[in-house]
């Protein structure tokens, strides 16, 4: 194979077409997340992850339905509470914990799905919720930055293209 063909595979076809978008993109998932993290503060970083990979969503696949409001509200919601929910039983064994951890993060999944607010970063708030125990400051940070993405996403929607054809679709 020769280093053009390599390249090529390396590089999406769509990027020379539409750079401007996918730096434009880049930039607001970038701007947004800083603003998320400054909300967020160090202690509370185990759910800012779920936070980056949900910018992703919204500024990559911006016409996708993980990335709709509904769903991305609606998830990190299921996801704090049962985060939360979990957090209450006693974790004093590593038996406990790992349970109360996959069960915080299974339950979330199971409601989203029967909610139709499937986001599947929000799995990573009910676990971050559940490894850090429950506090206000954790809720605040999350439902800030979920509100901020929500709201740059519904803002900028008519502009945002989806960076990559069909996330699901085989290559």
């Amino acid at each position: 194979m020769g280093i053009k063909n390599y390249f090529s595979n390396i590089l999406d076809p769509r990027f020379g077409p539409h750079w401007l978008s996918y730096i434009f993109q880049s930039l607001l998932a970038t701007l947004a997340i800083f603003v998320v993290l400054i909300t967020l503060r160090q202690q509370n970083l185990l759910v800012a992850a779920s936070l980056a990979a949900t910018a992703f969503t919204v500024f990559v696949i911006p016409n996708s339905m993980a990335a709709s409001s509904r769903n991305v509200v609606g998830g990190h919601v299921v996801g704090l509470i049962f985060g939360s929910l979990f957090a209450l039983f006693p974790q004093n064994t590593d038996l406990a914990m790992n349970l109360m951890h996959a069960l915080a993060v299974g339950s979330s999944i199971l409601v989203m799905s029967v909610t139709n607010t499937e986001h599947p970063p929000a799995a990573g708030t009910a676990l971050g919720v559940v490894i850090a125990g429950f506090s206000y400051r954790i809720v605040l940070g999350v439902v800030m930055g979920v509100a901020i993405l929500a709201m740059i996403h519904q803002l900028l929607k008519p502009v945002l293209i989806d960076l990559i054809a069909n996330p699901f679709e085989k290559k």
